[in-house]
């Protein structure tokens, strides 16, 4: 069909709507469009679909190398995951934790850490008072917020260093967020951080394994849910094929990309918003909108997942979950299959520690994971059978991880022209969602409307 529509239109390809972006957000968009009978062509600059899902073989099993983890109240990645056929499996977590501040290591049992009462009551009020001011946030627009500004103006560092008062409990808060957004706090608006704590039900929600954030795992990898999208679709999506320049106008757009034309009615940009400042625009972008690109840079992140003859640690009574303020590794979570035939661990580098250890060799990174996880673990985690590695910095088709981030005075700003359409131009990205932002759950909702809008619009 389309060699059909290109034989008569020339060189340029022709469609109702170009959606750029074969990730979560730009596949469902694409599915939502087809099944009201809209002609579609998705292009992808990838060899690949599924964006910043990505799984690959080890040792028999399929691991993630990207998104992985889905929970309660995500609706919309469970029921996409039982349309497809992708069952899900509970995140083991059994048996103590591993927590190491300042060289000190220590285990514990409850969701919290244990520290000494009065930093464990400190670490409660702080939590207790995070999610107080994110309920402030109203999700679809928080520059509407009665402190908009003021919380806008500063850095969630600062609020830690004005509000908690004990190390220990600083500590372990930091921890958390270099967990949650592959950032430090020093880089975050304290608006963008609540916003984004209440889009997910909570920093507990956030950070929790059960009736969390991370209680389940997709059977097969999550990039399954974009493969099997993308099957779907057929050869609607053209992989290979980097969008260069978006012509746009009161007829429509003129796409170009990988040496082809596509024209259509409408274009859906799925992509963070750090990538689409790649894109010439042609007239160009509003100015608010042409600023996020330099305005919201993404996390950064090394994925780090080390396989072992067995889940060694269970033996020991330990879960596989760690936490720790030094060194490279700040977070770590058993990543065996769900039968166990054999282990795994997958522990992440985050932020600065990311764009450091990001300068080293491949070799060197390895050895200083192994090292610390045998400090959390035992001398049986010095030895995997197998280690492979993500750094999401150096993928150029996203540059970072887990999602863009918005720094002091950015959401005020900016924000408004994360969803605002620029014409027959429409954004989707989880960048873009208003529940579960920077998750898997929000990239789906942020395909589904602007599919609506495109559909509103070509109608």
């Amino acid at each position: 069909m389309l060699q059909t529509i290109r034989r008569r239109l020339g060189r340029a390809r022709d469609a109702d709507v170009v959606v750029v972006g074969a990730g979560l957000a730009g596949l469902v968009a694409a599915r939502e469009l087809v099944g009201q009978g809209a002609r579609v062509v998705v292009l992808e600059a990838r060899d690949r679909v599924g964006g910043r899902t990505l799984s690959h073989a080890l040792l028999g099993d399929q691991i993630d190398l990207g998104a992985q983890w889905v929970g309660p109240t995500q609706r919309r990645v469970l029921e996409l995951a039982r349309e497809l056929g992708v069952p899900t499996f509970p995140q083991f977590h059994a048996g103590q934790k591993v927590l190491t501040l300042g060289g000190r290591r220590s285990t514990y049992r409850n969701t919290i850490p244990s520290l000494p009462l009065l930093g464990l009551a400190e670490l409660q009020l702080a939590i207790s008072r995070i999610d107080w001011m994110a309920r402030q946030v109203p999700r679809d627009n928080p520059a509407a917020a009665r402190r908009a500004a003021a919380w806008d103006a500063a850095t969630v560092a600062e609020w830690l260093g004005r509000n908690v008062r004990r190390a220990d409990a600083r500590a372990v808060l930091r921890i958390a967020i270099n967990a949650i957004f592959a950032a430090e706090p020093e880089e975050l608006s304290l608006l963008f951080f609540l916003f984004y704590v209440r889009s997910g039900g909570g920093l507990m929600r956030l950070s929790e394994i059960k009736n969390g954030a991370q209680q389940d795992r997709l059977q097969g990898g999550a990039q399954q849910l974009a493969l099997r999208l993308a099957a779907r679709l057929g050869d609607r999506v053209v992989l290979n094929s980097p969008v260069t320049a978006i012509e746009h106008g009161a007829r429509g757009v003129l796409v170009r990309a990988g040496g082809e034309r596509y024209r259509a009615s409408a274009a859906i940009v799925a992509i963070p918003p750090a990538l689409a400042g790649a894109i010439r625009f042609r007239p160009a972008l509003p100015p608010a909108r042409a600023e996020l690109a330099r305005a919201m840079p993404m996390g950064k992140v090394i994925k780090c997942v080390l396989a072992y003859p067995r889940p060694f640690w269970r033996d020991a009574g330990l879960s596989g979950e760690a936490l720790c303020d030094d060194g490279p590794v700040r977070l770590v979570f058993d990543d065996s299959p769900a039968d166990a035939a054999h282990g795994a661990l997958v522990a992440f580098i985050l932020g600065e520690a990311a764009r450091e250890w990001g300068q080293r060799s491949r070799a060197e990174r390895a050895r200083a994971v192994c090292d610390q996880l045998a400090a959390f673990f035992g001398p049986q985690a010095a030895a995997p059978a197998a280690y492979l590695e993500q750094d999401w910095a150096r993928e150029p088709w996203s540059k970072g991880c887990y999602v863009g981030i918005l720094p002091p005075g950015a959401l005020t700003r900016y924000g408004a022209a994360l969803r605002e359409p620029v014409g027959p131009i429409h954004w989707a990205g989880t960048e873009t969602a208003v529940m579960w932002n920077g998750y898997m759950d929000g990239a789906i909702e942020s395909g589904e409307r602007a599919a609506r809008e495109v559909l509103g619009r070509i109608r």
